[in-house]
């Protein structure tokens, strides 16, 4: 590696501490070890004298043997085993190509050990990524299960948020999932929050309530644009899946079942208004999501931040850095991966510079 590439990944790492990321993270980021970032810092004018091994294995697979793994191993009889059922199969036979180790190895470097031929899963597109720089742009839903005192009986808690503020946008509890309540639930908060056609889009999972042929019917016609989770995939909808762990863990939340749905109608109204007014959320720096949602959490982090610099400058000797960071969060993504995150930051240093 050149002085010119080190000096070049020392100043990206330098640039990520000073935008509030950590040096492990900069590090995993550009493939290269904290020891070696170390190092360049103390020796910088010094050249990367590694040169790997001089001398080859003596016990190393020819180009013929390895061939001839790649073959079997991908040959109609065992294209769907893994090499740990593919060793003991040519052992029963009275063959030996080499150990499983080693054929792991060789297939990791073919880049042959994903699934292959029947054994490999369905594969589902990602569903689209979202950006939301204002309230009512993005609003997120799910249902879940309050239990009640009957057993195998349940409530359903329908929950909309605003993912860019957090705020509960409109719920309601029933007794079974559908989709008439949910498309009932969704035209109540279009009409609440103004919501104009193409205005916002919904992220929901796969369930039928979601999917339902009203609910569809219901969002075309109120010009509300969908979009689903991959099946069986949790984390495409995480900010309705965070509030409800919020919901379910907190304090308040009760020991027994809710006698009836009145009783859980009571609590959740309690809850919301606790959520939304009350509880201060650190994905928005630490504001209420109501508050968020009015835009006066521009205002009241603006205060914080006149707070902290009028305590730094009073007594400078206690603070060795720079205060803390009130800055508001003015993009949330959704299903974004870090990859594209990482380019899109990328891309705007550039931009910068």
């Amino acid at each position: 590696m050149t002085s010119s590439n080190r000096s070049e990944l020392l100043r990206l790492v330098k640039e990520t501490v000073k935008d509030g990321g950590t040096q492990d993270e900069a590090c995993k980021m550009l493939g290269v070890t904290e020891k070696s970032i170390q190092r360049w810092k103390l020796l910088p004018v010094l050249e990367d004298r590694r040169r790997g091994p001089t001398t080859v294995p003596a016990n190393k697979l020819s180009a013929e043997e390895r061939s001839r793994l790649v073959a079997t191993a991908t040959s109609l009889e065992f294209g769907d085993l893994s090499p740990h059922q593919i060793i003991p199969k040519l052992a029963d036979r009275g063959e030996y190509l080499a150990s499983e180790s080693t054929l792991y190895r060789v297939l990791r470097a073919e880049k042959l050990l994903a699934h292959r031929g029947r054994s490999k899963p369905r594969e589902v597109a990602r569903p689209r990524a979202y950006e939301a720089t204002r309230p009512c742009q993005l609003f997120s839903w799910d249902i879940t299960y309050l239990p009640s005192q009957i057993a195998g009986r349940f409530f359903y808690l329908y929950l909309f948020l605003d993912v860019f503020s957090r705020k509960v946008v409109g719920w309601e509890v029933h007794d079974r999932e559908s989709a008439d309540h949910s498309s009932r639930l969704l035209a109540k908060i279009c009409l609440s929050e103004g919501i104009q056609k193409n205005q916002v889009s919904v992220h929901a999972d796969n369930g039928g309530p979601m999917k339902g042929s009203t609910m569809l019917v219901t969002m075309e016609n109120l010009g509300v644009a969908s979009s689903f989770s991959r099946p069986s995939v949790s984390n495409d909808n995480p900010y309705s899946e965070s509030l409800f762990k919020t919901l379910k863990y907190c304090p308040q939340y009760p020991r027994k079942p809710f006698a009836s749905i009145e009783d859980a109608v009571a609590w959740v109204t309690e809850f919301v208004h606790w959520y939304n007014m009350v509880h201060l959320h650190s994905a928005i720096g630490f504001t209420t999501p109501d508050s968020r949602h009015r835009g006066a959490d521009e205002a009241i982090l603006a205060n914080r931040d006149v707070v902290y610099k009028a305590a730094k400058d009073r007594n400078p000797t206690r603070w060795s850095r720079e205060t803390r960071n009130w800055k508001r969060v003015d993009i949330v993504r959704l299903n974004w991966l870090k990859e594209e995150e990482a380019s899109d930051t990328t891309q705007k240093r550039q931009l910068v510079s």
